[in-house]
């Protein structure tokens, strides 16, 4: 695992310069969910696939900027999932963004997922990765990420941060929103799915929600670039993960581009969501 971690520290070097200075406009091409790239989009998971091309651990690399999974050494071990430049289209507004990572041992299962990474670009480049039961996080310092803490979640937390668009959502799940901001949560979204977690798991609790709605009734999020690679990092750090009723890690996928509703938070807002969707 120390040269999976190796490769996607130089990756996120060099996507932190691409950010600084590559081209923002968009490409002529679209992605496998037929989002249209940003030129960026497509350095960054040219960038990512280069450095995890140089680890023979690495069997097959499944990107959500690719249709379909890329062999890349026969005998190696490891699959690995990842979503070079997730919230993209917030560049040009200079907000945080992000990548992702799920490693899987042997298949692309959420049972096989062995450690998982992101990557924050924002005013600091930070990094979270995750294997064996603890999320340690990392800040990158003269050109080297050093680790400064390991991150644990608290039972409750104070942050709301919903995804979807509102006019979407089932009544149900509206319902449980607003009842969170009656308690005294407080709105934190900034579209971006790697810096709005990132706060929660910072601030030690708090819920992201991204529900299936009426005009994607088995949500948005892909469950191997993004749903699967959060769950693992929420688990390792003490919290849950849930699709609404079952936890994230265990559900099935048929494709690479799978999604699935989903929730990510510390115990007392798991537990609130589970309430929420036992009777749907």
């Amino acid at each position: 695992m120390t040269t999976i971690f190796q490769a996607i520290s130089n990756s996120a070097k060099r996507i932190k310069v691409a950010i600084d200075t590559k081209d923002i406009g968009y490409s002529q091409e679209q992605n496998a969910s037929g989002e249209t790239q940003l030129q960026l989009d497509i350095q960054c998971d040219l960038i990512i696939e280069e450095e995890l091309s140089k680890m023979p651990s690495i069997h097959t690399i499944a990107s959500e900027e690719k249709e379909h999974p890329m062999v890349l050494h026969p005998k190696g071990r490891f699959y690995v999932a990842f979503d070079p430049l997730d919230g993209s289209s917030l560049i040009d507004v200079n907000l945080s963004v992000g990548s992702i990572f799920g490693i899987y041992d042997g298949a692309f299962e959420s049972s096989r997922i062995v450690a998982a990474c992101y990557v924050v670009y924002g005013p600091r480049v930070e990094m979270v990765f995750a294997e064996e039961g603890k999320a340690r996080l990392y800040l990158l310092q003269e050109g080297e990420f050093e680790m400064v803490k390991e991150m644990r979640m608290e039972e409750k937390g104070k942050i709301n941060a919903p995804g979807g668009t509102q006019q979407n959502w089932p009544t149900y799940h509206k319902t449980m929103i607003d009842g969170l901001f009656n308690e005294g949560y407080r709105l934190r979204y900034s579209g971006g799915m790697v810096p709005d977690l990132h706060q929660i798991l910072l601030k030690k609790g708090g819920l992201f929600s991204y529900p299936g709605t009426s005009d994607k009734p088995e949500g948005k999020l892909r469950k191997l670039f993004e749903v699967f690679p959060f769950a693992y990092i929420f688990e390792c750090a003490g919290g849950a993960a849930i699709d609404g009723k079952g936890r994230l890690l265990e559900l099935d996928t048929r494709d690479v581009h799978d999604t699935a509703p989903c929730f990510f938070g510390s115990h007392y807002e798991i537990e609130t969501v589970r309430r929420c969707y036992a009777h749907t």
